[in-house]
Parts: structure tokens; C-alpha cells; sequence
């Protein structure tokens, strides 16, 4: 039998969802046997897009798409710099691929080659955005009759104002939280304006008004998306502690995680940390000095299943439990990637899940089956998702900043997004 041999990685490029998605297929020498992997960092897809066609393509021609260990490690240090989400998504796109053609070389679902099924369904949880208080609560009810046991719970743009004009502050969402819009500067630098101050002092309100209302029969979380000072957050972690929160997610930013020691020595409200993170390495600090209770990342960003399983591992280790970041911007084959890695990892936390519109689930046949707040993935062998790249292409993708990443403060400062 002739050796299997990668003849060829294509990027696919496309927007069924209206999000721009990257996804890398591995084709082999081997008839109809390919594999498929997400490589979505859609802030930057042409980006990606170079980095696979001109680096990892030329790196992969020829190898042997089974031995994924050794092509994640050299791939990994090519560019001898590492990191970064660029490379990264890059090395991700080629790494799940290449889980999805052993899959189907040996037979078997990916989970069943990272240790086979840890449980029957995979939770969930859902956002439950709102302008208001009410808004929140109508939502979080919508979603406990759908079955939804877990929901992320939010007022506005991550918590904020989510508009361009400070002036809509002053009216459903100033009232509802009781507080007095900050005046803007005379000119005004165009961005999504966002007051850190006014938000840190209306969540601890609206966890209030929810617990009043829906009792303690289901799960809160909160993003605070790195938005508030250290000590703000600190401050927060302390007020929400009657409120039960499964956990509250990146209070700090990346560079500040040294304030997570305070956080934790004054605050039982369990933390899950690191959607930005890019190396697996940035969890190690947090989980063997216990300051997280849940890895909060994105599996593209950090390289793919190879690394992720790794550290799923270490965190299991250390009694810390995974979250894997799951926003529409990711693909419906990133989206199977963190479910195989959810099925078989006993210390799961819970899976984020966005929904998906049909456009999704046409070019993408296999998506997981989604049932009374449950997720279910098929057992075909790999991955078991497809994609129809001719139905791909009637879904462009735009490029370009996303505008919610032009965040700013009152005073028209450039702030966290």
C-alpha cells in the first residue's frame, strides 16, 4: 500500500453566518480522504489566509498527515518566533485537520482517539444579553424553556453601553440602572463608548434583581472582557459572591493577571481566565498557584486540538475544569473540534454555544445536534463534519475591523474591547 502523503491544504474562506470564517482542508494521496480543521481568527482572515498558503502549505507537502505530533511541534517553530494568532489559527486549521484524517484512517470519532466518551451530552450555555434588568430576565427565561440549565448573563455591549452615541445612555439603559451618563468631551473620536466605572456598579444590581426573580435553579456567568481596573474587578468579585455565579469570566486582562493572587484571596466567586491567551503556557502560573477555577480559551487560537488536550489534561490535574470559548466566530469545524475535546475530558466545566442559522448547518453537514440545553455529536469517524465549498462561496466574506473592537471611555480614551 502505498504511503499516505498530504498532497495538498487549501484555505476556505466564507461567511454563512454573516462572520467571517477560516477552515483548512488537508487533502492526501489517498482518494476522497482529507480532513478539515477551523482557523478563524476573523479579525485578521487574510492574515491567516497568507500564513497557510505561503508557510504551512509549502512546510506540509509530502508528509505523512498521521504523525500529527511531530508536524505540530515543527510547524510550531518554523517561523522560530512563536505564537501569536496568526501562526497559530494557522497551525490549528492544519492540526484538527489532520485529527480528522486519522479519525478516518482508524475509523473512529476523534474523541474516541483522545480517550473515548467521559459522558453521554455535552451542557451548555447561552447569552442572555438585554438593555435592562427585565430584558435579561425575559431572555434567561426564554432560554430555561428551551431546556438551558447554564446562561451568560449581560446589559448592553458586553456589559456596556454598545452604541456610538453616549447620548442613548441618558435614556432605557441610564434609568433602568439608576446612574448619571458622563458628559463627552466637546469633539468626539468616532468608536463604541463604554463607561467602566457606571457598568462595574450595575452588575453586582442586575445579579440582585436576577436572583429575586429567578431563584437559584440555574447557573449565572459574567464577561467582564478585561473592561474594568484591577481593583474595580476585584471589587466586583467581592459584591457578586451572594449571587452564586458558576463564574466570572476575565475580569483582568492578560498583562494584569498578577492581580488575580488579590481577587482570590478576598473573593470565593470562582474566575475562568485566558480567552486571549495564545500558548497554552499562560494558564500554567494561574492553575498551579489555584487562582482560576475554569481555562477559558480559544482552541484555534492557541494552536489547535494537540495543544488543547494537553492542557486539559494539566487542568485536570490541578482540579481546574475547561470552557472552551465558543462564539459565532468560530466555524462549525472548530465548533466539533471542542466538542470531541469536550467528550472525552473528564474535568469539563461547560461548552459556550452560539446558534447557528441554516445557512451553517447547509455548508456545513454535521453539525451537532442541539437538544434541551445539550449538545450531541455524531459518530461518524473524524471530526464528522463536511463542508460543501461550492455552497461556501455564495457566502463572501467581508474582511475589514469589526467596529465593537473600537471600544472607548467617556472621554474618548481607546479602551479594552
Amino acid at each position: 500500500m502505498e504511503t499516505l502523503k498530504i498532497t495538498n491544504v487549501k484555505t476556505i474562506l466564507t461567511a454563512p453566518g454573516g462572520i467571517d470564517l477560516v477552515v483548512v482542508k488537508v487533502e492526501t494521496n489517498q482518494p476522497g480522504l482529507y480532513g478539515l480543521g477551523c482557523a478563524t481568527f476573523t479579525q485578521r482572515i487574510f492574515a491567516v489566509e497568507a500564513a497557510i498558503e505561503n508557510y504551512m502549505k509549502p512546510l506540509l507537502l509530502g508528509k505523512d498527515p498521521l504523525r500529527t505530533e511531530d508536524i505540530w511541534q515543527s510547524a510550531a517553530v518554523s517561523g522560530y518566533w512563536r505564537n501569536g494568532p496568526v501562526m497559530n489559527n494557522a497551525l490549528s486549521g492544519v492540526d484538527m485537520a489532520l485529527w480528522d484524517i486519522k479519525g478516518k484512517v482508524a475509523g473512529l470519532p476523534v474523541y474516541q482517539l483522545l480517550g473515548g466518551k467521559c459522558r453521554d451530552g455535552i451542557a451548555l450555555y447561552r447569552h442572555c444579553d438585554g438593555a435592562d434588568e427585565v430584558e435579561v430576565e425575559d431572555n434567561i427565561r426564554a432560554r430555561m424553556e428551551e431546556g438551558y440549565q447554564y446562561v451568560r448573563c449581560q446589559m448592553g455591549m458586553y456589559g456596556g453601553a454598545g452604541t456610538e452615541d453616549l447620548k442613548l445612555i441618558a435614556g432605557k439603559l441610564a434609568k433602568a440602572r439608576n446612574i448619571q451618563p458622563k458628559v463627552s468631551p466637546r469633539t468626539k473620536t468616532p468608536g463604541i463608548y463604554f463607561d467602566p466605572d457606571a457598568y462595574a456598579r450595575a452588575v453586582p444590581r442586575l445579579f440582585e434583581h436576577l436572583r429575586n426573580k429567578l431563584g437559584f435553579g440555574v447557573e449565572f456567568i459574567h464577561d467582564v472582557h478585561e473592561r474594568i481596573t484591577p481593583v474595580a474587578a476585584v471589587q466586583m468579585a467581592k459584591n457578586l459572591e451572594p449571587y452564586q455565579l458558576f463564574f466570572l469570566e476575565d475580569p483582568v486582562a492578560p498583562e494584569n493577571i498578577d492581580w488575580l493572587k488579590m481577587l482570590r484571596q478576598q473573593s470565593a466567586t470562582p474566575v475562568a481566565m485566558g480567552e486571549l491567551f495564545v500558548n497554552i503556557n499562560e494558564w500554567k502560573p494561574l492553575i498551579d498557584n489555584k487562582l482560576i477555577d475554569y481555562i477559558r480559551c480559544h482552541v484555534s487560537t492557541i494552536g489547535g486540538i494537540t495543544p488543547a488536550k494537553k492542557l486539559a489534561t494539566y487542568s485536570e490535574l490541578n482540579g481546574v475544569r475547561t470552557a472552551w470559548h465558543g462564539p459565532g466566530d468560530i466555524s462549525p469545524v472548530g465548533v466539533c473540534a471542542n466538542m470531541h475535546l469536550d467528550m472525552s475530558s473528564p474535568n469539563l466545566g461547560i461548552q459556550e454555544y452560539t446558534p447557528m442559522n441554516d445557512a451553517l448547518y447547509e455548508v456545513f453537514p454535521g453539525c451537532p445536534e442541539i437538544d434541551q440545553g445539550y449538545a450531541y455529536i455524531n459518530d461518524k469517524p473524524g471530526l464528522g463534519i463536511d463542508i460543501d465549498e461550492q455552497l461556501a462561496t455564495k457566502y463572501p466574506c467581508e474582511g475589514g475591523i469589526p467596529s465593537w473592537t473600537m471600544a472607548r471611555t467617556p472621554d474618548g480614551t481607546a479602551s479594552r474591547p
